[in-house]
């Protein structure tokens, strides 16, 4: 099977209106760049986007929510975009906020064909109002539902052409979880190897999960609120 793909734009070609897609990152860190801007420039619309959060206005999911893209976030952390908090507050946004280890079991689930968890992580909050909850041994927990995406997309420091990937320090957040999670799983890295040539022992997410992947450009790591103190 071939998996490599020349770029971004190949990559999203099949995604479509009203799809719902999971982005690995944990704010800037580790996001697939490279696919959300092909996302915006294709200008899909009506998107359910599975992510730890909205990034920030103007990177990152950012754009999309520009563009009106996005019609449902199933985030757990929203802080740092205020064109986010406008569309939530107006009512043109839905919001799925979770528990952050609710999200990430739920894409863990889902990678391991688990239809289902059980958390005691929101019992007795507005995230567990309408959901079925059970009790074992004397504790009360909450079921969720594993994600179904039609696509997951991830970005990774270095891949192999058979879709092996590795992450770089904090890029390996939620990203091979939803790389596992996906019906289809796009992956873009910022350095593409033949077959041998990564360490199996640091290998972090297998081939097997991976169906498309290509050597993505011009990333920014962008930092989100840089912080340093005064000289002295």
């Amino acid at each position: 099977m071939k998996k490599v793909v020349a770029n971004a734009d190949e990559a999203i070609k099949d995604i479509k209106d009203g799809m719902t897609l999971m982005l690995g990152g944990f704010g800037l860190c580790g996001i697939p760049e490279n696919c959300i801007n092909a996302l915006v420039k294709k200008r899909i619309k009506n998107l359910t986007c599975i992510s730890n959060n909205a990034g920030v206005d103007d990177f990152g999911i950012g754009l999309m929510l520009q563009q009106k893209q996005v019609r449902k976030m199933v985030s757990s952390y929203v802080g740092e975009n205020d064109e986010f908090e406008r569309q939530m507050l107006s009512g043109e946004l839905e919001v799925e906020l979770i528990p952050q280890g609710t999200l990430a079991t739920r894409a863990m689930a889902a990678g391991y064909g688990m239809p289902a968890i059980f958390t005691p992580a929101g019992v007795g909050t507005e995230v567990a109002i309408g959901k079925e909850t059970r009790d074992f041994n004397g504790k009360t927990y909450l079921m969720e539902y594993a994600f179904d995406a039609d696509f997951a997309i991830v970005k990774a420091w270095k891949g192999d052409t058979h879709g092996n990937l590795i992450f770089r320090a904090t890029s390996r957040n939620f990203n091979p979880l939803m790389a596992m999670a996906g019906k289809y799983t796009i992956a873009e890295v910022e350095e593409l190897v033949e077959p041998g040539q990564l360490d199996p022992d640091h290998i972090h997410t297998p081939g097997i999960f991976v169906n498309c992947i290509f050597e993505g450009k011009n990333y920014e790591k962008r930092i989100e609120q840089r912080t340093v103190r005064p000289r002295v």
